[in-house]
């Protein structure tokens, strides 16, 4: 009887993908394994048949021969010979599942970087605007200077004998396998004859570390700063994480920050509101000078250009708007009393020196008279 072609039997298209094929005998060898089909001769002739088709069309060079030659290209030979690639029971098939899940499986399990850490740095709106060389302490987890994160007293470590060095074991409870850690080692993978009196076998200690970061002009609430290689030392000598600064900026006494502009309230007394002059205004750079009209009222903004924030990923620099609020003068003299009634009774010649204040009132007797 012909051999049907090998594609039909894994149920792929010629071009198909490595990982599409695998995927597709393993569903097959799941389903017609003898394990799993005790006694069925029919699973068991589909079973090799899959086999068969798998070890061809997995093989890059066997494969390039079966397109070309077909059935014909393993005539007189063995189209296996992979070496146990066609899965021998069904605990290799979800051996290899658990390799492509968990990382390990049969492949030798690599050693993981270290966490990452993240500290929060407290800044004044000076520091945040530009910029700031900062110093400050963390715990940490480093690799132990003793063993030099061996975990061994003598820097000598063997492979784990149970686990071959991958740190997993896989059990067998029936068609099933658990992966869990290799009791021997304890998940290291390695095995130490004389322990590190300083860090008790494990190559990590816990630590108060003093570092330096450098924050650049412009950060903000939230941005961060790597410190590559300064978090957690990694386990059994992998490499470390990462540390990440975030910023956090207090409160300002004086400015508040809205993306690169800087806002402020500036008091002005009632008389400069009034007959208008020139206000002094701080600035994080120092002094400057916003001429205030005659007649202003309360709440006007004036913007200074290229007062506020330079941001840290380049741009124009913000500006600094400044809302001027007439403040009530308080405890008067007797003397200043006594300008003010006279002042008041000026307005008593009728003129409109008020216009918010008539637009108001007419709005409200308007409001009385729909009611």
């Amino acid at each position: 009887m012909s051999k049907r072609d090998y594609y039909e039997v894994l149920g792929v298209e010629k071009n198909a993908v490595e990982e599409d094929i695998k995927k597709s005998y393993r569903r097959l060898a799941m389903k017609f394994h003898p394990d799993r089909n005790e006694g069925d001769k029919t699973a068991e002739a589909k079973f090799k048949e899959a086999k068969e088709a798998y070890e061809v069309i997995s093989d890059a060079q066997k494969r390039r021969q079966y397109d070309q030659h077909g059935h014909a290209a393993f005539q007189g030979g063995s189209a296996g010979g992979r070496g146990g690639a066609g899965f021998s029971d069904v605990g290799d098939i979800f051996g290899d599942i658990f390799g492509d899940i968990f990382g390990g499986g049969r492949r030798q399990q690599q050693a993981r970087r270290g966490a990452d850490l993240r500290y929060v740095m407290e800044l004044d709106l000076e520091e945040a605007v530009f910029g700031v060389e900062k110093q400050f302490d963390i715990p940490n987890i480093l690799a132990c200077e003793a063993c030099a994160g061996t975990g061994a007293e003598d820097h000598k470590v063997e492979t784990c004998g149970t686990c071959r060095g991958r740190g997993r074991v896989i059990g067998t409870r029936g068609i099933f396998q658990i992966e869990q850690a290799c009791p021997t080692c304890e998940g290291t993978g390695k095995k130490i004859e004389n322990p590190c009196k300083e860090c008790r076998g494990h190559g990590r200690v816990e630590r108060q570390k003093t570092l330096s970061v450098k924050i650049p002009a412009g950060v903000d609430n939230g941005d961060r700063v790597r410190l590559s290689g300064e978090g957690q030392a990694g386990p059994n000598g992998a490499p470390p994480g990462d540390l990440y600064v975030e910023v956090n900026v207090r409160e300002h006494k004086i400015f508040q920050r809205d993306g690169n502009d800087l806002f402020c309230e500036v008091p002005i007394r009632f008389s400069q509101a009034a007959l208008g002059g020139e206000v002094i205004i701080p600035t994080l750079e120092g002094e400057a000078i916003i001429k205030v009209p005659a007649e202003t009222q309360t709440g006007k903004l004036f913007r200074l250009r290229h007062k506020g924030v330079k941001p840290v990923r380049g741009g124009a620099q913000g500006d600094l708007m400044c809302r001027v609020v007439v403040e009530t003068p308080v405890r008067l003299t007797k003397r200043q009393r006594q300008l003010l009634e006279e002042f008041e009774e000026t307005f008593k010649d009728g003129k409109d020196h008020s216009p918010r204040q008539s637009s108001w009132l007419d709005g409200v007797k308007a409001f009385w008279d729909r009611m």
